[in-house]
């Protein structure tokens, strides 16, 4: 027993998800690109980040062909920009083989799956004491998570299959159902404290602890066959760059061939973590390439989506 007093969170005040004002709704998505629509890359000067766009395109494509992983591991942000549909896009396409988010990013994505709307105003909820209290949100998600560690499976598979299961409305749109139903590993990797979910009674540490552990370990072995693969941050800055880092160590360290990789950081602003964990430090000696380029999810992302898709639906017609 500790020593030091605890906060209940039996006494948590929770809300209805229809009672609490979204920013973002589903009906803003982004909708799945064509390839035609990849013919401004064509127009790019072939200079810094014009260059950059199209060496992560033509090396994730080449991936796909050549049928090597391509793991893609986001933040929140990227479903709240409305750019779950191109990743979706990417899965079935056959270019996506595995997704890893932090904490946030499920959130997101099941709550558009669950109530076609998502993201709070947290500078007004917050001073309400009402932030991050959405009932039907933490008692799915949390149930979700007792299942994953009851039945021993990853967090990301329980939650995707939670949507399928339910028949969540808008379930076309949510990476974790679609993934689920691709039979595509989706890896969740938290950290306790940081998510909205953790402030509920129904949050159950150990159960949290062991789904995501079971994530990292999939994670991993998706790493241990990734020579020739391609890994894409795109929008976070702390966790899954550390994660990224800590499993391609465990790959290496089980005799992984990690080389002939190209690594891309996607985000708005530069952060020291993505550079060195994803962008330098995977692909230093000679294993392969780092690439960064900066700019907004929701206007790099379909891009980037589009010149895959050409390249790929491409040589499939050919």
């Amino acid at each position: 027993m500790s020593r030091f007093r605890e906060a209940d969170l039996s006494r948590i005040r929770s809300r209805p998800v229809e009672t609490r004002p979204s920013k973002v709704r589903v009906e803003d998505f982004a909708r799945p690109v064509t390839a035609e629509a990849a013919a401004i890359l064509d127009f790019l000067p072939d200079i810094l980040a014009g260059r950059s766009l199209r060496e992560a395109v033509a090396a994730t494509a080449a991936a796909a062909r050549a049928g090597r992983p391509v793991l893609a591991m986001i933040g929140g942000h990227v479903i709240k920009t409305g750019c779950g549909p191109l990743l979706i896009q990417l899965m079935q396409e056959g270019v996506l083989s595995a997704v890893a988010m932090n904490g946030a990013a499920p959130i997101h994505d099941y709550e558009i799956a669950r109530f076609g709307r998502t993201s709070e105003d947290v500078e007004a909820s917050l001073g309400q004491g009402t932030f991050g209290m959405a009932a039907e949100t933490a008692r799915g998600m949390n149930q979700a998570t007792v299942e994953a560690a009851r039945e021993e499976l990853g967090l990301g598979e329980a939650l995707g299959r939670d949507l399928v299961r339910r028949e969540a409305p808008h379930r076309g749109f949510s990476v974790l159902a679609e993934a689920y139903r691709l039979e595509i590993p989706v890896t969740v990797h938290v950290a306790i404290g940081t998510d909205i979910l953790h402030q509920h009674a129904s949050a159950d540490g150990a159960a949290i602890g062991a789904a995501s552990m079971r994530d990292f370990r999939i994670l991993a072995a998706t790493l241990e066959n990734f020579a020739g693969g391609v890994a894409l941050n795109i929008g976070s800055a702390v966790v899954l760059p550390e994660v990224f880092l800590k499993a391609f160590s465990v790959a290496m360290n089980l005799g992984a061939d990690l080389t002939g990789i190209t690594t891309v950081n996607f985000d708005f602003l530069r952060h020291y973590r993505p550079r060195v964990n994803v962008v330098e430090r995977p692909t230093a000696g000679g294993r392969g390439k780092g690439l960064e380029i900066t700019g907004h999810h929701e206007i790099l992302l379909p891009l980037f989506t589009a010149g895959v898709v050409r390249a790929v639906q491409g040589d499939a017609g050919e």
